[in-house]
């Protein structure tokens, strides 16, 4: 399951949010996966959630967050679910940027229904949110969201796990497929040169390859936390190995969003030219 690490980072939203680094979907170049010779495609409900997803998201199955006395007296799991919901709702109107990725998915027959596609639960501290290929659904951790921003950045990410699902079908047990969507969603909604110098990846001799620095580390890092088993060096290697075809795959923003800038505008504004639904 794909899931968004609790690192606040800078976000072409203009806030600080956990930088997603959603560990299991993955994407395309192009209308098809960005992979070498990706093997036959499984069926995602053929996989079950392992323990350890089961331990960051409980409620994923039915599940519930054990609490003990006190925490059961003063809970307001309720109230945070439906503040959730509605601070979900009022993304979804006001943010361009989730309005072209909810309509990029319409236009290639996977539209949202916000009841069945978006679930607010309690997750572990460990995440903000994920993607649960199994249901097609977006989680927003609804014990771990502080603001609007942070929802955005996280509809935002998930949704193109969701879109990469949705138009190409790849296969969430293949790591090359897993790592494309990766990159594409630290490409296209997460490294700038201010998260790149918080993570460490810009230096006064490589500033032209900051930007993929970046995301190749952001890359890395939800690999290794979707797969406990893999050494630093496989996810590296299978990051390098699908990096430029997927790096290249920009859609369904057609660019790279800039911070501070009215690129989030513009990418809706210009949905049209790839025959986009209104949303």
């Amino acid at each position: 399951m794909s899931k968004t690490p609790d690192n606040s980072k800078a976000t072409t939203d203009g806030h600080k949010k956990k930088a997603h680094s959603s560990t299991a979907p993955t994407g395309g170049s192009g209308g098809g996966p960005a992979t070498a010779a990706p093997a036959p495609a499984s069926d995602p409900l053929d996989r079950q959630l392992t323990p350890e997803e089961l331990e960051i998201y409980p409620e994923r199955r039915g599940g519930r967050i054990h609490k003990n006395w006190v925490e059961r007296m003063v809970d307001r799991e309720d109230y945070n679910k439906i503040i959730c919901e509605k601070r979900v709702n009022d993304v979804i109107e006001s943010s361009p940027l989730v309005k072209l990725m909810m309509s990029a998915m319409k236009s290639h027959g996977c539209e949202v229904n916000i009841r069945r596609h978006i679930s607010c639960e309690c997750c572990s501290d460990a995440v903000t949110g994920g993607y649960d290929p199994q249901l097609n659904q977006v989680v927003v951790c609804q014990n771990r969201i502080w603001n609007k921003g942070i929802i955005r950045g996280i509809l935002a990410h998930e949704f193109l796990h969701m879109f990469d699902y949705c138009r190409t079908k790849f296969d969430f047990n293949n790591l090359e497929h897993i790592a494309c969507s990766e990159i594409r969603a630290a490409n296209l909604f997460h490294c700038s040169m201010i998260s790149s110098m918080l993570l460490g990846t810009t230096r006064p001799w490589n500033v032209a390859k900051t930007h993929a620095n970046c995301v190749k580390s952001k890359a890395v890092g939800s690999i290794m936390a979707a797969r406990k088993d893999l050494s630093p060096d496989e996810a590296w290697s299978i990051v390098d190995k699908v990096f430029d075809k997927c790096y290249n795959d920009l859609e369904p923003l057609g660019r790279r969003l800039r911070a501070n800038s009215k690129d989030m505008e513009w990418v809706y504004r210009d949905r049209f030219h790839y025959n986009y639904d209104s949303i």
